[in-house]
């Protein structure tokens, strides 16, 4: 088989790579490990910026996430059993997040690829990238019991950070951050009615909270645990106590409790590559760059990586220029660092940290103190939390 651009992975990244192409008239095909029905309905995190809300909007695939996501102009950091919010919108001109699942983004895209009469191979394992140096790299891949290979122009690696693409650049053309944290998530998945409007986030003695929403009827939320906890050993009741602690104030706020219908304990850690292209590969999302989810950057910067790449491979396809393709790692790193830095930042302001003998957790409640006091600080967090900072 051949194609223009081989896409390894059929996440968000790979999918909206392949839509942003078709809408320029260029062929492409994802060769993803998963089953449709897994990408569909793995839940994942579920912030856009601004961006991102614009992104789907113009490309025609916006109108779902427009009837079923949630709007929100604000978040609130909650410290000393008081809220203060961030009025998002009102510092930055009117930009916007709206909370609509990855999931549920990818099955927009999956249904509009399809639709489109593209060629995604599900259930197929990339087990190499073989040429990528030449002008016709190839992907091999395992499907049905049988080796496939795949040979295009451009190969984009959006298989994330266990992936084939990211080892196929030799180990002494590429060099790799890696960052983790003494600590983990607990998220849940409960079935009960929203507890607060907007996102909380929270630094509590016993450590960070954070209050999402998937919907009317199902809400999302995590609470700071060690990385190496069994979810399962945690009872329902165990898990609201421990969030209703993390998240009271002085004026008697409560969850909303009900059952719990997913658990499960994630670790943290910052990572980056660089460069983030070898001959005619190019990476983009995990493959190139993980964030911590505090600052809720990984999805949109997998959007902003693969939006530079279409724009890159368009200029090629259209007009034979290379320079946007020869840019492509520097575009995308100096993103990729504003990105981990602000990630970074909220991580260290709103976690507990185990060898802390209590000067961290003051400087921590000094830092909120100001962020949520002064104009000048709230509109920084505000412009990095919608994407405005990120804009190349």
């Amino acid at each position: 088989m051949d194609t223009q651009v081989g896409i390894v992975g059929g996440g968000p990244a790979g999918l909206m790579l392949s839509h942003l192409l078709h809408l320029q008239g260029i062929e492409s095909v994802i060769v993803e490990a998963r089953s449709r029905e897994r990408l569909e309905t793995e839940v994942r995190a579920g912030v856009l910026e601004q961006n991102t809300v614009d992104l789907l909007r113009e490309t025609g695939v916006g109108d779902r996430m427009d009837r079923e996501g949630a709007v929100h102009h604000g978040i609130e950091l909650r410290f000393d059993g008081q809220g203060h919010r961030i009025p998002l919108s009102d510092l930055t001109g009117g930009c916007e997040i709206v909370l609509y699942g990855q999931h549920e983004v990818v099955k927009d895209l999956i249904g509009t690829r399809l639709d489109a009469g593209a060629r995604i191979v599900f259930e197929a394992e990339a087990v190499g990238l073989r040429d990528i140096e030449s002008r016709k790299p190839t992907i091999r891949y395992r499907h049905d019991g049988e080796d496939h290979e795949l040979r295009c122009d451009f190969v984009a690696g959006c298989d994330g950070y266990h992936g084939v693409s990211r080892p196929s650049i030799p180990a002494e053309e590429r060099t790799e951050y890696d960052q983790k944290y003494p600590f983990g998530w607990f998220g849940i998945l409960a079935e009960a009615s929203p507890s607060s409007d907007e996102l909380i986030y929270t630094l509590h003695e016993r450590g960070f909270a954070l209050i999402s929403t998937r919907s009317a009827k199902v809400q999302r939320m995590y609470f700071q645990c060690d990385p190496n906890d069994d979810a399962e050993s945690w009872s329902d009741e165990q898990i609201w106590e421990e969030l209703q602690t993390r998240t009271e104030t002085h004026d008697g706020f409560t969850l909303n409790e009900g059952p719990i219908i997913e658990k499960s304990v994630v670790g943290m850690r910052s990572f980056a590559v660089e460069p983030m292209q070898y001959g005619r590969l190019y990476l983009a999302g995990d493959a190139a760059h993980i964030v911590t989810p505090t600052g809720a950057k990984g999805m949109n910067l997998a959007v902003r990586d693969v939006s530079t790449l279409a724009q890159a491979l368009t200029a090629w396809y259209e007009k034979g220029q290379t320079k946007l393709l020869d840019d492509y790692s520097n575009t995308c790193l100096k993103r990729v660092w504003k990105t981990q830095r602000f990630s970074w930042w909220m991580t260290s302001m709103l976690h507990s940290f185990h060898d802390d003998e209590g000067f961290q957790h003051n400087l921590q409640l000094a830092e909120l103190d100001y962020v949520t006091s002064s104009q000048a600080a709230a509109t920084s967090l505000a412009e990095n939390y919608v994407g405005m900072v990120f804009d190349e």
